[in-house]
């Protein structure tokens, strides 16, 4: 698999945004249950898809399963409490970066999220023509 480094702006600044969306989740949004346990996770792998994107020219359909198994990775490793293992157990920061409990409801977020990024990428159904 050969890895082309491509910057785009666009994504770079749709991966900002969405950043700022997360970090708005996390502060001021933290008592909407719905939007911090559910939206928050949606979100995340939306992130993931346009900062990669920003820097790399992956296929939409490879990116968008990768980070769907990198995300189902992420959270069953939380049902082994692994960011304490790793010694963050008293790194609030990190805690929430990697997680803390393990949530079928959380992958179900992150499929959703990438069905959201399947509509938004139609040019993920669509092969390459050369």
């Amino acid at each position: 698999m050969k890895i082309n480094f491509k910057f785009s702006l666009k994504n770079l600044l749709i991966a900002i945004a969405i950043f700022l969306v997360e970090i708005l989740i996390a502060t001021k949004l933290k008592d909407w249950f719905f939007v911090r346990a559910y939206l928050g996770d949606v979100f995340v792998v939306m992130l993931m898809y346009y900062f990669i994107k920003a820097f790399f020219d992956f296929e939409p359909v490879k990116l968008i399963i990768g980070i769907f198994i990198f995300s189902c990775l992420i959270e069953f490793l939380q049902y082994f409490h692994f960011a304490e293992v790793l010694g963050f157990k008293d790194n609030r920061l990190m805690m929430i970066v990697l997680g803390n409990s393990f949530s079928w409801l959380d992958i179900l977020c992150y499929f959703a999220g990438c069905v959201v990024l399947f509509l938004i990428e139609g040019k993920a159904y669509r092969p390459k023509v050369s």
